[in-house]
């Protein structure tokens, strides 16, 4: 997928190439160039975009790694004809900061994304509001002390908001299983990339998705059997309380995972919102990870703990006693009862 500046979604996954693989051209918003044949063009709205791509490790991670690096080719169209070796930098393994503030620097963030890109990117109605705390484009953003005071503090208050959305949801269309007081919820109220309801805007919505994700794509809320991906996300346990990460829980996934590729349960921090920092290399396991035990009735236990339970090493993630952190469920090439919903996950249950 590629998103813009402000997150608006280009879905690649939806080109003619049918994810086969192909010739992208991306056009900024004021190019009035030649478009040369054999390119799928995508023109953005933004200078800045983000690419978002997601290999598959059937084969192993090394191969993963290496089909991304002899295949995937990033230059400018005027280097078309003798194109750069791409540069890749591998962030596996180093820690680095992707938090968006919770004071007053994050209206400065705002300020320069406006200041560096075309400004008809956004509606009249966020021109509006910004111009109303200072950002306008081409202008200089001083805020005197006592602005900068109520926006730090309205930047606190949005990010304890947005938290309370999201990790306490209330959302009419985020429950999965809204006829049992299952935990499980989507990323998408109501399955909707676009936030809105009749016309109107879902801001709940829309801050649930934005607060925990990076990129919208609406290949993710679109399910096809077999094909792509579902995801189920739990903050909550069993009993609809904050999972502590000094406890032991226990998830089941009953027999028959209803997958056409794989499935996989990731960990992540409630502060951060990225991956769970732990012991563990990667805070995920599933059906393609090495040790995974699978119980006679072909159903999976996956245990959340400080530390493994005995014997159950390679059903194990490992979480950190003072953090509280959620899950993720990921389904790659959902099928028909996970779809349907007559195959549920368990909830995540308290282990006494």
């Amino acid at each position: 997928l590629v998103d813009d500046a402000w997150s608006d979604c280009r879905d690649l996954a939806r080109w003619p190439d049918k994810g086969k693989g192909g010739k992208y051209l991306m056009l900024p918003p004021d190019y009035q160039g030649a478009v040369p044949a054999g390119y799928f063009v995508i023109r953005t709205d933004t200078y800045s975009n983000l690419v978002f791509l997601r290999g598959s490790i059937a084969k192993g991670l090394e191969p993963a790694v290496e089909n991304i690096k002899s295949n995937l080719k990033v230059y400018p169209l005027a280097q078309a004809d003798n194109p750069p070796e791409t540069e890749f930098v591998n962030f596996s393994g180093k820690s680095y900061n992707t938090i968006a503030p919770n004071d007053f620097s994050f209206f400065e963030g705002i300020n320069q994304v406006v200041q560096e890109e075309p400004i008809g990117a956004i509606d009249s109605e966020a021109r509006g509001l910004l111009a109303a705390i200072g950002i306008v484009k081409g202008q200089p953003f001083n805020p005197d002390a006592r602005m900068k005071k109520l926006l730090g503090e309205a930047a606190t208050i949005g990010n304890a908001t947005a938290r309370a959305i999201t990790y306490q949801p209330r959302i009419d269309g985020v429950f999965i299983y809204p006829d049992t007081n299952s935990a499980w919820t989507t990323a998408y109220a109501n399955k909707n990339t676009t936030f809105e309801t009749n016309g109107a805007m879902g801001l709940d919505a829309r801050v649930l998705f934005y607060f925990n994700a990076t990129g919208v794509t609406q290949a993710m809320a679109a399910t096809t059997v077999g094909q792509g991906s579902d995801y189920a996300l739990a903050y909550l346990d069993a009993d609809k309380k904050p999972l502590d990460g000094s406890k032991t829980y226990k998830l089941r996934l009953p027999p028959d995972v209803p997958v056409n590729n794989f499935w996989a349960v990731t960990l992540y921090d409630t502060q951060t919102r990225s991956l769970l920092q732990t012991g563990q290399r990667f805070p995920t396991m599933g059906s393609q990870s090495e040790g995974v035990q699978k119980n006679a009735d072909g159903s999976y236990d996956v245990y959340f703990a400080p530390e493994a339970p005995l014997g159950k090493e390679g059903n194990w993630l490992q979480t950190i006693p003072g953090k509280s952190w959620f899950t993720i469920l990921r389904m790659y090439g959902p099928l028909e009862p996970w779809i349907n919903k007559t195959w549920r996950p368990g909830e995540i249950e308290l282990v006494k």
